[in-house]
This record gives structure tokens, sequence and C-alpha cells, in this order.
């Protein structure tokens, strides 16, 4: 590991430059066996670079993350290489978002459009026009580029148990990843994110927001017979329960926290049958605890943070790091300030990691954003809408009274694009390179692995 003793100093322009991630050329450090790998793509970093040093937005981001970390000139080097040749996998989050196109969508709300129209149309803008629209698709890739992220679990679904409602996202995404294969490929087993690793891609690896649900009530195994047939078309994870409270158990907002219902544990069965990972990051304590009892396979909290570091109903305790552990899984800690408590910064993020190693071991500790990259022409074409009428807040959207208020420095260095100041964050830590490894994508790996092979 780098030395300690080292008088601080670093070039920011240096950073930027090493950060430059995708070029993808250097050997990676053995996590898993690999599928046959493609023809390399080949990327310029130079260029790559250049096009980072012109965008404002994260050339502030890292700058707010450089100033906190105040990394020693050794420690960057080696954790922006580290996290370079290592498969990086998010374990929750958004893929870089488009910027929607406000006229339209003005038109739209001129015409009479619902508000479910309207949500569609936003929704499918931000997350495929920059198939089609070449500044989007500029934006979108210099955002994986910098990010140095090999795959994401993305976002496939919304949260709900409706299946029509879930395949939308799906579609989405799926739309995307067909149609930008020459950079992006959507990922099936955990082999297909490795060789895309090997051949200079990037990948998303689909989860779905919940559990799909026939909601005819015939019976048990009617009811589940939809949790294979969005298997098969791609979903890898899903939410036992959002933050309300459901068919299968207590989400997190819900004072009760009466736990895992019995159909949440025939859910769970269904799940570990078909290969799908169960996760409880947005379900009560008491769930997630029975959840990580029940399945025989890993649990995971994709994207939460420790609780017993900063009380949120968002956080895990130290029982139920404990459970997720004992069934092989692990607790991604995402980059929300009011989850993660103190400054809400990339330091507290950082602390997290620390606490979960400590609590239950490296093994069972990952890395889950929770955020995405949002096109700098979103703002422009934002301001092209009417301003919306006051709405209802969501039936999902059950929370509490938030009174954490974070300062932009401290958002700005959790920036999606500062993924490889996370790396040199871990190096600053003193953890070894295989546990980087472990923590920034080889445990979300081995638990996909574990799930759907062994299945």
């Amino acid at each position: 590991m780098p030395s300690s003793s080292e008088p601080f100093h670093y070039s920011r322009r240096e950073a930027l430059k090493f950060s430059v991630a995708g070029a993808g050329v250097l050997p990676l450090l053995p996590i898993h066996a690999e599928a046959a790998p493609e023809e390399p793509v080949r990327e310029d970093p130079e260029r790559i670079a250049a096009k980072i040093r012109d965008n404002e937005e994260m050339q502030r981001t890292r700058e707010a993350a450089l100033d906190l970390l105040k990394p020693k000139q050794r420690d960057l080097e080696h954790g922006l290489a580290l996290h370079k040749q290592s498969v990086v996998f998010d374990g929750y989050a958004f893929a870089p978002r488009a910027a929607i196109d406000g006229a339209a969508l003005a038109n739209l709300i001129e015409e009479g459009a619902s508000d479910n129209e309207i949500q569609d149309l936003s929704e499918t803008m931000g997350m495929t026009r920059y198939v089609n629209i070449p500044a989007e698709r500029e934006e979108f890739e210099l955002a994986w580029q910098a990010s140095g992220v090999t795959c994401v679990f993305q976002n496939a679904g919304e949260e709900c148990q409706a299946p029509l409602r879930l395949l939308k996202r799906l579609a989405r995404f799926t739309y995307a990843t067909d149609m930008l294969r020459d950079f992006i490929t959507r990922a099936v087993t955990p082999n297909d994110i490795t060789a895309a690793k090997k051949a200079g891609k990037r990948c998303l690896y689909l989860t779905g927001n919940g559990v799909p649900l026939t909601q005819d009530w015939v019976s048990v195994q009617d009811e589940l017979r939809y949790v294979s047939v969005f298997f098969q078309l791609g979903i890898r994870m899903m939410h036992v329960t959002y933050q309300r409270r459901n068919m299968l158990g207590d989400g997190c907002a819900e004072t009760a926290n009466g736990g895992l219902s019995d159909f949440g544990r025939h859910a769970i069965a269904e799940m570990n049958r078909t290969g799908v990972i169960v996760d409880v990051a947005h379900s009560g304590w008491q769930t997630s605890l029975e959840a990580a009892k029940s399945s025989t396979k890993p649990v995971v909290a994709s994207h939460t943070a420790a609780a017993g570091l900063h009380k949120h109903i968002r956080g895990k305790p130290d029982e139920v790091l404990k459970a997720l552990a004992d069934s092989g899984g692990y607790a991604g800690i995402c980059c929300i300030p009011q989850f993660l408590g103190s400054k809400g910064d990339l330091v507290a993020f950082l602390d997290h990691i620390d606490y979960v190693v400590r609590k239950v071991g490296v093994d069972h500790v990952a890395i889950g954003t929770d955020i995405a990259y949002t096109s700098r022409n979103a703002e422009k074409e934002r301001r092209k809408m009417p301003k919306s009428a006051r709405k209802r807040e969501r039936f999902a959207s059950l929370w509490p009274k938030e009174t954490f208020v974070a300062t932009p420095k401290a958002r700005d260095s959790l920036a999606w694009t500062n993924w490889p100041l996370y790396t040199v964050g871990l190096v600053q830590r003193g953890y070894s390179d295989q546990d980087i490894q472990k923590i920034i994508g080889g445990n979300v790996l081995r638990v996909a692995h574990a799930v759907l092979i062994g299945r």
C-alpha cells in the first residue's frame, strides 16, 4: 500500500487525466472466470480527458471531492490506476440521464395530457434521448467515461407490483442498450459484465423496483407466476417492498415494523428458485431481518447506510447487517446525504463503508450509489416547462419529514462521476487492493453469480 508519510501534494490536472476510464486496456485483477472477450474498443484517453476538463459540472464536483480527501500524490495515482483496471459494479444506480425536450412536454401539457402521459414521456426522454440526440449522446458517454464504472445495477422498474407499470422502464433500458451496442450492452449473466470490461464497454444489469404480482389472488403460485416472466426479460434483482407495507412485508416508513408476511416468504422462495436477488433496501428493519433469514440465497440491501452510525429509516441496524452477511449478501452504501448523516459528504460515505467492514467484514459491503449524472442541458430544457400545479404526494412515497440539509459542496463531493475518487478514498483508508476490488464491484459480482448460477 502507498505510504501515508508522504507530504500532501497532487496535481488537479493529473487527477482528471488519471480518472479517465473506459480506455480499458490495463489487465484486470482476477475476480471471476469470464466469457471470451470481444476485441477491445479503443478510446482516446487524451480526447476524453480534454472533454472532462471542459465539463464545468464534472470539474466542480471533482474539485469538491479532492478538497475533502486531500490525497497524497501516490495514493491518488494508485487509486485511480486501480479503479481503471477493476471491474467496477455500482450495486444500485441510474445510467446517466438525458435532458428532456421541454418544448415537447410543454405542448403536451397545453393539449391537456394526463399526469400519467406527462410522466411517461418525461421518463422516456430522460432514459432514452441519448440514443438519437447527438448532444445527449455525448453527455451520456462522457459521464460513463469519467466514472470508470463497468456496470450499473439499473433501476428498471417503477415502485410497485403492477406488471404493466414495471414493464415501462424495463422496455426503455432494453431499447437503449439494443440501440447503443457499440458503447453499452445489457448484461444477462455476471460473465457478460466481465466480458464487457475486457471489451472496453459498459453494461446495465437490470433490477425491478417490486415483485410483479398478477393481483388476482387466486393462489400463491398463480400470484407469483410473473416472477419468472420478468426474469426471462432480464430482471435480476427485485425489491421486497418500497416505503409502504405491501403483501410481502412492511416498508421502511411503516412505524409498525411488522416484518415479513407468509406470502412474502413464498415470494422469496420463488425468487430463490428463479435466480432473482432479494433486495431489502427499502424494507423495514424486521422485514429485512426476516427476509435474510428466510432466504436460501444471498440477500442484499443494495442502496442503504449503517443505522448504527447514523439512525435513519433507510439505513440498516447492526442486527440486519449481520443477517445480510450470514446469508452471504451485503449492504451497498449509498450517496444520499440524509442517509449518511454527519456532513453528508464523501468522508461520511467512506465512514459508513468502514463501519460495515468493522461489523461484518469486507466481503459484505458494496457501493450502491442511488444517484445519476444528469445532462448539463437539463436545466435549460426544464425552464421551457410551465410551472406545474401542486399535486398530492404519490402513494409510494410515504416518508417522514426530513430535517437534514447537506451543503452543495457536500452533495457535489458524492457526484456519480466521482466514482474514481471513491476508490482513492478507500486507498487512503488503508484497504488492500484485493479488498478495494471487493467493495467497488467484486462483492456485487459474487452475489450475482451465487444467485443466478447457483440456482
